[in-house]
């Protein structure tokens, strides 16, 4: 059975997966090294993991299957996804693929280097409502394909 895993730490979007969860009836895991209040439902689980870096991110990357989808903004933790067939998304919409990863991951190490040089500072854009749009059409039409493979 598809299942949804949210990187729930500074996830702006998690509304909006509980939303399509109920819609498709799917199973959520909400995975953050913290409480955070996930909506009563047996639908939706939270799960709370030892405090540190990577923590949630081993997690998820440990459980997930073929076909379930990640809601990250991990890149290192996207790619993990992808290796074992596994479909991520970012919270603005962009599904990450074997295409791209490659090319996400080195611009991910030379921002982090030119942000320790000085030379680039502060962070993305801030989240807008056309990023909330996106992140909602792009969920829906993961799922859509993933059911739709399904019955091949």
């Amino acid at each position: 059975m598809l299942v949804i895993y949210i990187d729930a730490d500074g996830c702006p979007v998690k509304e909006e997966v509980y939303k399509v969860a109920k819609r498709y009836q799917l199973p959520v895991k909400v995975v953050a090294n913290h409480y955070i209040n996930v909506p009563l439902n047996p639908l939706f689980e939270q799960v709370v993991v030892a405090s540190g870096l990577d923590e949630a991110d081993n997690w998820i990357a440990e459980r997930i299957e073929k076909d379930d989808i990640c809601i990250t903004a991990d890149i290192p933790l996207a790619d993990r996804c992808l290796k074992k067939q596994a479909r991520a998304l970012n919270v603005r919409g962009e599904v990450f693929s074997d295409d791209m990863i490659g090319h996400a991951l080195a611009m991910r190490e030379l921002m982090r280097e030119l942000r320790e040089m000085g030379q680039v500072s502060g962070g993305p854009a801030p989240f807008a409502a056309r990023d909330r749009s996106a992140f909602l059409s792009s969920l829906d039409r993961i799922i859509q394909a993933i059911k739709k493979e399904a019955q091949r």
